[in-house]
C-alpha cells in the first residue's frame, strides 16, 4: 500500500512492525486460539520494542507519540495476520484516558505498565439493556463515606481474564440537579463483588468476551478517574481512539485477506491463464484495495486531528473512518473467500474464520447505523429520530 502521505519515521515504524508481524503471522494466532491461550509472546515482544505504548507520554515510559503511530502498529500486525485486539482497549482507550485525565498517582501507577505491556486494562461500557444507547447505562456509583460503591452489569468486555483492572463507565448522581452523569472508575480484578463470566462466542479470537457483575464493589476515592464533573469529556477522549483503532483493526484484517486472495489469483490456473487475469476476479479485488486505501486515508485524518487536540473534528473523522474500515474489511474478506472458492472455506487457507471476525469491525464498538445517525445529526444537521 502507498505510504507517500506518511513521514519517514512513520514509514520506518510501519516496516519494522510489519517485520515483527511476519515473524508471528496467522499460523501463530490460530494456534493460540486453538490452545485457548493468549498471544503473550507477541504482546511481550511488541511491548519490548516500544510499540504498545507508542502513544503514551515519555515521562511514564511511553513513546510520546500519538494515535497516528499506534494505529500503524495495529494495522501492520493485522496485515500480517496477527492483530492484537487488546491494543484497542489497553493503551488506546484506557491509557489515553488516564494520561489525559488521571491523577498523578493514577498515571504513576498505571501508565508505565500499560506502556511496557506488564499491565493490561480492560474497558467496560456496554450493558445488556442499554446496547447502543449509552444514556441508558444503569451501572451506578454512590458515595459511602470517602469510598464509592459501584453496582451494575456490563457485557462484551474484552480480555477481563488477563486484565489487571477494568476501566468501568458508571454514573453518579449530580448533587445539584439529581441527574445521573457518566464517570469512569478503575476496578481492580480482585475487588470483592466484581464477578465475571465468559460469553460463548462463535468468534475465533484469542481475546475472550465477558459479562461483568458489580455487586456493591467498594472502591477508594482515588478509583475515580479525573474530575467527577467532566465525565462525558473524559469518556469521549477514550472513544475517539477506540474508533480509530477499530478502523486500524479492520484495515489490517482486510489487507491480510486481500493479500492472500491476490497471491492465490496469481497462481491458481483452471484454464490457460491464472484466474487473476479474468476481470470477474480482478476487478472486485481492485475495488477492495481501493476501499481499504480510502478507509486508511480517513483513519489517518482522524488520528492527526486527535493528536492535534481537535476532539470535535476527530470525533467526526473517527466515526467515518470506523464506518469505512468496517465496510471495506467485510467486503475484502468476502471477496477473498470467494476468490478461493471451496479453498476459502478450508482451515488450510485460514480465511473462513475471518468471515465472522470481519463483522466485528461493523458492529463494535458502535454499529454502522449509529455512525450514520451521528453523521446525519452532527455533520449534516438533520433532526434526530430518537
Amino acid at each position: 500500500m502507498s505510504t507517500v502521505l506518511e513521514t519517514e519515521e512513520h514509514q520506518a515504524l510501519r516496516a519494522a512492525v510489519a517485520a515483527l508481524g511476519k515473524r508471528y503471522g496467522r499460523d501463530y494466532m490460530t494456534s493460540v486460539v486453538r490452545d485457548g491461550s493468549h498471544p503473550r509472546e507477541l504482546w511481550a515482544e511488541a511491548a519490548k520494542l516500544g510499540y504498545l505504548g507508542v502513544n503514551l507520554p515519555e515521562e511514564y515510559g511511553g513513546g510520546g507519540s500519538g494515535m497516528a503511530e499506534l494505529s500503524i502498529v495495529l494495522e501492520e500486525l493485522g496485515a500480517a495476520g496477527s492483530p492484537l485486539l487488546m491494543m484497542v482497549v489497553s493503551p488506546a482507550i484506557c491509557g489515553t484516558v488516564i494520561a489525559r485525565f488521571g491523577t498523578d498517582t493514577q498515571k504513576r501507577q498505571w501508565l508505565p505498565g500499560l506502556a511496557d505491556g506488564s499491565l493490561t486494562m480492560a474497558f467496560g461500557i456496554t450493558e445488556p439493556d442499554a446496547g447502543s444507547n449509552s444514556h441508558r447505562i444503569t451501572t451506578t456509583a454512590r458515595k459511602d463515606g470517602e469510598d464509592w460503591l459501584l453496582t451494575g452489569r456490563k457485557v462484551f468486555v474484552s480480555g477481563v481474564d488477563i486484565a489487571d483492572a477494568t476501566l468501568v463507565v458508571g454514573r453518579t448522581e449530580d448533587a445539584g440537579s439529581g441527574r445521573l452523569k457518566p464517570c469512569l472508575f478503575i476496578v481492580p480484578r480482585d475487588a470483592p463483588g466484581f464477578g465475571r463470566s465468559q460469553i460463548d462466542m462463535e468468534l475465533q479470537a484469542p481475546e475472550k468476551q465477558f459479562e461483568l457483575v458489580l455487586d456493591d464493589v467498594r472502591l477508594p476515592a482515588d478509583a475515580l478517574v479525573g474530575d467527577e464533573d467532566a465525565g462525558l469529556l473524559q469518556l469521549f477522549a477514550g472513544l475517539n481512539p477506540e474508533r480509530i483503532m477499530t478502523a486500524a483493526f479492520g484495515i489490517g484484517m482486510g489487507r491480510y485477506a486481500l493479500a492472500r486472495a491476490v497471491e492465490y489469483a496469481k497462481t491458481r490456473q483452471v484454464w490457460k491463464e491464472p484466474i487473476g487475469s479474468h476481470q470477474a476476479i480482478a476487478h472486485p479485488l481492485a475495488q477492495a484495495h481501493i476501499e481499504l486505501e480510502l478507509a486508511r486515508l480517513m483513519m489517518q485524518k482522524a488520528a492527526r486531528l486527535y493528536d492535534e487536540g481537535d476532539d470535535t473534528g476527530a470525533g467526526e473523522a473517527a466515526n467515518m473512518a470506523k464506518y469505512a474500515a468496517g465496510e471495506a474489511c467485510v467486503k475484502a474478506v468476502d471477496q477473498a473467500v470467494h476468490t478461493l472458492g471451496g479453498n476459502g472455506l478450508t482451515r488450510e487457507y485460514g480465511l473462513a474464520s475471518l468471515i465472522t471476525a470481519a463483522r466485528v469491525a461493523r458492529i463494535a464498538p458502535v454499529s454502522r447505523e449509529m455512525i450514520l445517525n451521528y453523521v446525519s445529526h452532527q455533520s449534516l444537521g438533520l433532526p434526530k429520530s430518537y
